[in-house]
């Protein structure tokens, strides 16, 4: 289990991301691309991201926009987990 992030801590990750937003207890991030099927590849391969790090994202695809958004329900806030994987989302896959 993961320590749920403070303020100052959850700010300074955000900051380290870019992009990101705080949305409550969530970071959220939208991606545009040119068309449905690549918005989907991009669904599978932060879905194989999530699968390794057993750690899902909420998803909501809208034609060619994905919304992704990371907490760690488990311990009702966000924790490292939510920023590595999201670091590893921009990394990896962006």
């Amino acid at each position: 289990m993961a320590d749920v992030l403070d303020e100052e801590e959850t700010h300074q990750r955000l900051d380290e991301l870019g992009d990101w937003e705080l949305e409550n207890s969530h970071i959220a991030k939208v991606f545009e691309f040119d068309d449905f099927a690549a918005a989907l590849k991009f669904v599978n391969q932060v879905g194989n991201l999530a699968e390794r790090y057993d750690h899902h994202p909420d998803i909501d695809i809208r034609y060619n926009r994905v919304r992704l958004a990371l907490t760690t329900h488990s311990e009702g806030g966000l924790t490292p987990l939510d920023f590595d994987l999201a670091g590893d989302i921009e990394q990896s896959i962006v």
